[in-house]
């Protein structure tokens, strides 16, 4: 079985740290982990990919900026003879609390402009995402710098634990499936 997981985030040092380069990071981390490294000189993106017991997985990291992430994906999808249902998006979300991990099989954008992008270009919103929660402890109208702004020393401490869980929810959803992982992970 062949998976595409895409991390969203932004290329460019400035937006390294972000909120909004979760996605970056988490697929960062899985790649150490698994003892890969990413191909940065790839169409539309890095990518990277390995093999988890009977399941393969092709990383991307788009190089689009997020707002047109879904040219990225539609295209690895096609290149790489990938099926919507074994594609996964990792996702910063503002809606969950900072740290808060929710696998989804479907679903609207929610005012994310790399969903909003991926819905339009694979015609569908029935494709699974890992929601990272990143918080909205924000002053109105700060929406963008928030989501554009760094981590705080408060939150530094627990994003590599989270991490660490995002990219065991990566395997289980590839080994185990989407209501298995979901059932496993959520909520917790």
């Amino acid at each position: 079985m062949k998976y595409l997981v895409v991390g969203l985030g932004n290329i460019g040092e400035e937006y390294a740290e972000t909120r909004h380069n979760i996605g970056f990071k988490v697929l960062d981390a899985f790649a150490k982990a698994s003892n890969i490294v990413f191909d940065p000189g790839n169409r539309y993106g890095a990518t990277a990919s390995c093999r988890i017991k009977n399941a393969e997985l092709f990383l991307l990291k788009p190089n689009t900026y997020m707002n047109e992430s879904g040219r990225a994906v539609r295209y690895w999808l096609d290149k790489e003879k990938i099926d919507v249902d074994h594609l996964l998006i990792i996702v910063d979300d503002l809606s969950l609390p900072f740290g808060a991990l929710r696998l989804k099989g479907n679903g609207s954008a929610g005012g994310h402009n790399g969903l909003k992008s991926i819905e339009a270009m694979i015609g569908t919103n029935a494709y699974s995402r890992l929601r990272f929660g990143i918080g909205n402890d924000f002053p109105k109208g700060m929406q963008i710098e928030y989501v554009l702004g760094e981590w705080t020393d408060e939150q530094k401490p627990r994003l590599e634990e989270r991490i660490a869980i995002a990219g065991e929810i990566i395997k289980s959803f590839c080994l185990a499936g989407l209501q298995n992982t979901m059932n496993q992970f959520n909520n917790k």
